[in-house]
């Protein structure tokens, strides 16, 4: 499967005029926007915030920190309301990966093409049980 990378803002609620524009890589194994901890200053202080436990691809448990609320803007998208992970990453070459997860996605309306490695808008979103 290719690479899928989307452009999105983040705003604080919390800290007016605080925001980041960022490229992230579509993860469907990821649940939410995960940015790295070294970011988490440049949006300064959240109304809430709280540290939860995530297992890896790699079945490791690490921690991170869930804060929020923050404006997130897929490129393409409508904005949503939600929270950012901030996680300990490396830097690969001296960049960071941010990852898009399934949350966000699903709250945007955006659907994964992985045959054309795009990001689709959803036509209908589900207002139904499913019994």
């Amino acid at each position: 499967m290719g690479r899928i990378i989307a452009t999105v803002d983040i705003k604080n609620i919390a800290a007016s005029g605080l925001s980041k524009k960022l490229d992230a890589l579509v993860d469907t194994g990821a649940s939410y926007l995960t940015l790295p901890s070294a970011w988490k200053e440049q949006l300064g202080v959240f109304e809430t915030e709280a540290t939860i436990e995530l297992q890896t691809a790699t079945q490791e448990v690490v921690k991170g920190t869930i804060c929020g609320p923050v404006k997130i803007k897929v490129e393409g998208f409508r904005a949503i309301y939600n929270e950012v992970l901030f996680i300990d990453m490396e830097p690969d070459n001296g960049e960071y990966e941010p990852l898009l997860g399934y949350i966000v996605l699903e709250q945007c309306g955006a659907a994964v093409d992985t045959i054309g490695h795009r990001l689709l808008p959803v036509k209908y979103m589900d207002a139904k049980s499913m019994t």
